[in-house]
């Protein structure tokens, strides 16, 4: 009996401790995307957030981001295999995240986009700010979309943040749904949506790269579905916008 009550008492404390390791890494992650974000918007620093700077925002994010997911699960006794970066099926993963990055592309480009303002779009306005008209500025904001959204991101806010947060559940299936449904949530906030249009534009990719984790149990197939929406995207609004 004392032997099952130990066992507990050691049960609660490990996930009280996973939590609080959570929590940390969460909040830490989150400033560590913010800091360049506002560093070069305020000081405007080599021209602020444009050009060259996006790739080193995009570094920035992706060597912090990383190291803090890599002490964090250390601290937790895991390896990054454990949050999904695996590489069995990797075709099929590309496959995948082609497919449904493109397809995401080619309804915003051609549908929605065209119809619902354009040019005078907030988002659009706002990444036409970000171009300097330049093939390595063009090519630095694609590193940012790739690097600092394609890859950081769904290590963190989908790998990192679902796998972690459904353990401290007793039942998985719970957890599972639960921590999806609040990184959703909590990532399409991070995005700063500000009416429904914007609410849409989030929501969809982000469910759709959600769906793409759990389906498949790796974060390859989302990794490379959110990376082809972003390099589409900068690529696209150049070539149809920027003049």
């Amino acid at each position: 009996m004392r032997e099952l009550d130990g066992q507990a008492h050691r049960d609660e404390a490990g996930k009280t401790k996973k939590v609080m390791v959570f929590i940390v890494t969460i909040i830490l992650g989150y400033l560590l995307f913010i800091i360049p974000d506002v560093f070069f918007g305020v000081t405007k620093l080599n021209g602020g957030k444009i050009g060259v700077n996006l790739l080193f925002i995009g570094l920035f994010q992706f060597i912090t981001v990383t190291a803090l997911l890599y002490f964090s699960l250390k601290i937790l006794k895991k390896k990054f295999r454990d949050i999904g970066l695996r590489f069995d099926n990797l075709g099929k993963d590309i496959l995948l995240g082609i497919f449904f990055g493109g397809l995401w592309s080619i309804l915003q480009f051609v549908l929605i986009i065209p119809n619902t303002g354009g040019t005078n779009r907030p988002d659009i306005k706002g990444m036409l700010e970000m171009y300097d008209g330049t093939l390595v500025g063009t090519l630095s904001f694609m590193a940012l979309g790739v690097i600092g959204g394609g890859i950081t991101e769904e290590l963190f806010n989908r790998g990192y943040f679902i796998n972690v947060l459904k353990e401290t559940f007793k039942n998985p299936k719970t957890g599972l749904w639960f921590s999806a449904v609040l990184s959703i949530l909590l990532f399409a906030l991070g995005h700063l949506p500000s009416n429904t249009l914007d609410w849409f534009d989030i929501l969809v990719p982000t469910i759709l790269y959600t769906i793409l984790f759990i389906w498949t149990k790796r974060l390859t197939a989302s990794i490379v579905a959110h990376g082809v929406y972003n390099a589409s995207a900068i690529i696209l609004t150049y070539s149809i916008y920027f003049h």
